[in-house]
């Protein structure tokens, strides 16, 4: 199953009409005998034709003619006619007739930047073309957001939503995680409460960040495109009616085995654990995540293929208020097992973020009767590229489950550390990728309209970004760890005992994060064409066997510290793998010139970490450390990174100066 005709296949017959002209194709056994409804230029209502910028044949101009076809008869212009001149609609495709993409013509300039050119002669009542082609099927609206050209403002933009909503939840999530630890502390319930965490980690990966995106956001930027090229009916309409009902069915069926196999789950995830009692009941209340998370999921990829980012950004805030709502109004009574019911409750709440605005997209587009039993079709998805992004997802994920299954026979709080550790120092990763989260429509589009230079300049912009973006907050976490949990966690039942062991294992965690960075950028290619890929599965696996490898090997001398070690090489090999394959197996990026690219911010990112650190370790006072060390960090990395002359590195302090400022004033205003 496919979400429709696949690239250079042929047009059904029986009544389809023409995708840019609502014409029926020719009768003629070749391209070169079919009527102008199908080979020529596309021509809008009543109006003149305008030569396509990717067709073969030459578009005319003022002071050519031309050349006849020898296959048919030209008709005879008529000489009282005049030809006006029609503006090229913005959501014209790139690919005028299906079938492969002839590619980029030599000095032609970028979608975006295409002008119109001379009109071309309007045929006679008497053409081949004009007989054949009735009345033009409607076209999107041109001004709808999906259709209209990229810009960098738009990014610019999109981006900044993205990171200030990004920002604000992150800092929600702390507040999550400062609560958890001064009402539970970090022993033997916080553990309890971590192994039934497990479930809306995976769910979130699985079906929110990577795993489902990356098969739903290429389908709706083909959907998308298959609408803007004029296609009978709706296909974003018909894609929904033919996932949404079966993946809703599929998330309650799996919400609901997880719930009843709750008690052989916290075996196997955790057999070590003091009380399996708690964890267990833990997991049954969090299990109603997979339905709301995957709904939450398929609403935030459907709007991003339809360049909304505002309702996706924001769906973390509800999230963790419901949490934190719950752990003080329900705590005292019910205990850790409160947290749990406030996974459950902002798992709803994510939803009805989201639904309104993706409602009112899909109302838009209004479908004519005689569309409507094409409307009706419903379009299946795409089971091996679902079964392969899962695969893929759930494989990097399990690298909690091996984190978790180690530290389980480790004293009582090991669980604990690892996940504060593991939420601040993802902090820099998660900031690095939004940019990536909001090209990925973007290179799935490209891909989808044949412009495979425009979707590989894109991907190496987003990779040098990413990288200063990530490298930068790195040498901060390595540099103030100490002043950054003592801040954030160390108080109530968190003690200094735990903020020790904590930043330890945290300055361990940071080392992977540049892989971790990759691995996020680099997958997002693998999948925007819409096509199963197993060899980023396979590569995710040897990440997953070097992490079990080198946790069981260093768990019993090195403790946590080994663990998140284990962590750090394997994602880091796993970048390293999707980076070698990219060239033949996904978006050709030129990868000497990317490595090259990455090596200048790493250079100034050891050299402030180091510098950081030293500086850090003077007050005596966390907020003075973290101040003394924070800056000491961004001004080396800064001097240092100018010097080198990464590429990536100007717009990444655009971005950062940015964001500051408006989360300024935000704050004070």
């Amino acid at each position: 199953m496919s979400y429709g005709p696949p690239a250079g296949a042929a047009p059904e017959a029986g009544g389809m009409t023409h995708p840019r002209t609502g014409g029926r194709p020719g009768p003629g056994p070749t391209a070169a005998s079919r009527p102008t409804a199908e080979t020529g230029p596309r021509t809008d209502t009543g109006g003149p034709a305008l030569p396509d910028a990717r067709s073969t044949v030459p578009p005319p101009t003022h002071a050519t003619t031309p050349p006849p076809n020898p296959t048919r008869t030209t008709p005879t212009p008529d000489p009282t006619r005049t030809t006006p001149t029609h503006p090229v609609p913005e959501h014209a495709p790139a690919n005028p007739v299906p079938g492969p993409d002839p590619g980029p013509v030599p000095g032609l300039a970028p979608d975006s930047a295409r002008t119109p050119v001379g009109p071309a002669p309007l045929p006679s009542a008497s053409s081949p073309s004009s007989a054949l082609t009735p009345a033009p099927a409607p076209d999107p609206d041109p001004a709808a957001p999906e259709h209209a050209p990229l810009t960098r403002r738009f990014l610019a933009r999109a981006t900044l939503v993205t990171a200030s909503l990004s920002v604000a939840a992150a800092l929600l999530g702390l507040v999550r995680d400062q609560s958890l630890a001064r009402l539970f502390g970090a022993g033997r319930d916080t553990d309890a409460f971590l192994v039934a965490w497990t479930v809306p980690e995976f769910a979130a990966t699985l079906l929110i960040e990577d795993g489902l995106a990356f098969a739903l956001v290429p389908a709706f930027s083909l959907a998308l495109s298959r609408r803007a090229q004029g296609a009978p009916g709706d296909p974003v309409r018909s894609l929904v009616a033919g996932t949404l009902p079966r993946l809703a069915l599929a998330f309650t069926a799996v919400g609901a085995l997880l719930a009843l196999a709750a008690p052989q789950c916290v075996a196997a995830l955790a057999p070590g654990l003091p009380d399996p009692a708690l964890a267990v009941d833990c997991t049954r209340i969090t299990a109603t995540c997979v339905l709301s998370f995957g709904l939450a999921g398929y609403c935030s990829a459907a709007l991003r293929a339809h360049r909304r980012f505002l309702a996706p950004a924001a769906i973390y805030l509800p999230y963790n208020i419901g949490i934190i709502t719950a752990m003080y109004a329900l705590g005292g009574a019910w205990g850790v097992r409160s947290a749990a019911f406030g996974v459950a409750a902002g798992g709803c709440l994510m939803v009805a973020v989201q639904l309104p605005s993706l409602l009112g997209r899909l109302r838009r587009r209004r479908t004519g009767r005689a569309d409507a039993r094409a409307a009706a079709a419903a379009q299946p998805l795409d089971v091996p590229l679902l079964a392969t992004v899962l695969l893929f997802a759930l494989g990097r994920q399990s690298q909690v489950l091996i984190e978790r299954f180690l530290a389980s026979g480790l004293p009582a709080g090991a669980i604990s550390h690892l996940n504060y550790a593991q939420k601040v120092a993802q902090i820099p990763m998660t900031l690095s990728t939004m940019l990536c989260t909001v090209t990925f429509p973007a290179v799935a589009r490209a891909l989808a309209d044949g412009d495979t230079e425009r979707a590989r300049d894109r991907v190496e912009r987003d990779l040098a970004l990413a990288g200063c973006l990530v490298l930068l907050g790195t040498a901060a976490i390595v540099a103030c760890a100490p002043q950054l949990i003592e801040l954030l966690f160390q108080r109530g039942a968190f003690t200094a005992r735990d903020t020790a062991a904590t930043a330890g294992v945290m300055r361990v965690y940071a080392l992977g994060l540049l892989g971790q960075t990759l691995t996020g950028v680099l997958v997002r290619s693998y999948f925007s064409a819409g096509r199963a890929s197993w060899y980023p599965v396979a590569a995710m696996a040897a990440g997953v066997v070097a992490t079990s490898w080198i946790g069981a090997w260093t768990v019993g001398s090195r403790g946590t510290t080994g663990i998140a070690a284990a962590n750090a090489a394997g994602i880091t090999l796993t970048a390293a793998l999707l980076l070698a394959g990219m060239r033949r197996r996904s978006v050709p990026i030129r990868t000497g010139p990317v490595l090259r690219e990455l090596s200048r911010p790493l250079g100034a990112a050891v050299a402030a970490a180091l510098a950081g650190g030293l500086a850090a370790g003077l007050p005596s006072d966390p907020l003075a450390g973290l101040a003394a060390g924070g800056t000491t960090v961004a001004v080396v990395f800064v001097l240092l990174g100018r010097a080198l002359g990464a590429q990536g590195f100007a717009p990444a302090l655009r971005s950062v100066r940015t964001l500051s400022r408006r989360l300024a004033h935000a704050v004070l205003r």
